[in-house]
């Protein structure tokens, strides 16, 4: 059987809505969005290059830093733009199957699946919570201590690099403190909470360790009154650690229902 020369990419499941709401969402490279409906599960679709997307392309194209930038890019606006319309469940980065009968086939094989994970999303969103340490807080630093006359050259390297550990472990604790503080808090706020690993330095323009990466599901009528607990935990926050929040997001990390990719 020939391959076919055009494959379905999906953005996210969710429940169906207004046919016309699609009319002007554009997805990856550009493609119209189409629902693929199936009872009352639908898929927000668009129609690819297939030999853009089969498995041995996408394997050299995720190599590829500015077409992943793009594609994600492209992904959580349209993940967004379903959010604003109707409960979605969004799937993972470059979920592609082979056209959109087979989207309909896997929406029927998971129906039961899908619509309790909607179900629990419904009017909840997802709001990113990060903690920050900076060891080098001029307030953490007790006053430098003068180097005594006896005090040979090598002992006083020696001395000043112990008060630097000194500093960064007092530093670490407070911050360790702030992120139980704020998990209680919030966590007491939100319907589930997902851990992340710390985001790396290298990869964030913020400044310090980030030492806490939380995701937090928030019911809609109560993201305002989250967002005000993290700026005054932020305003107690002992000197040389912060707490940011970002958001409100589509629930990306409570969408736990996950399909495999079919081949392409």
């Amino acid at each position: 059987m020939e391959r076919p020369e055009r494959a379905s990419y999906v953005y996210a499941v969710c429940r169906p809505f207004g046919l016309a709401s699609t009319e002007g969402l554009r997805g990856v490279g550009g493609h119209p969005v189409h629902l693929v409906v199936e009872g009352d599960l639908a898929a927000a679709v668009s129609a690819v290059p297939l030999d853009e997307f089969d498995e041995q392309a996408l394997h050299a194209k995720l190599e590829d830093l500015r077409w992943l930038e793009e594609v994600a890019r492209a992904h959580h606006k349209i993940v967004d733009a379903v959010a604003l319309r109707t409960v979605a469940l969004p799937l993972r980065l470059a979920t592609v199957y082979r056209g959109d009968e087979r989207v309909r086939q896997v929406l029927r094989e998971n129906a039961e699946a899908f619509s309790t994970t909607l179900d629990e999303l419904v009017d909840r969103v997802e709001i990113g919570v990060k903690v920050y340490a900076e060891a080098g807080a001029r307030a953490a630093a007790p006053p430098a201590r003068e180097a005594s006359a006896d005090e040979s050259p090598g002992k006083a390297y020696l001395r000043r690099r112990r008060e630097q550990r000194d500093r960064r472990d007092d530093t670490w604790q407070r911050a360790s403190a702030l992120c139980e503080r704020a998990d209680e808090v919030l966590g007491g706020m939100s319907r589930a909470r997902a851990q992340h690993q710390p985001q790396n330095a290298a990869l964030s323009e913020a400044p310090g360790e980030n030492v806490m990466n939380n995701a937090y599901l928030v019911d809609g009528g109560r993201v305002t009154e989250f967002l005000e607990a993290v700026d005054e935990l932020n305003s107690r926050a002992p000197e040389g650690t912060r707490i940011e929040a970002s958001g409100p997001w589509a629930p990306y990390s409570f969408a736990s229902t996950r399909v495999a990719e079919a081949d392409t």
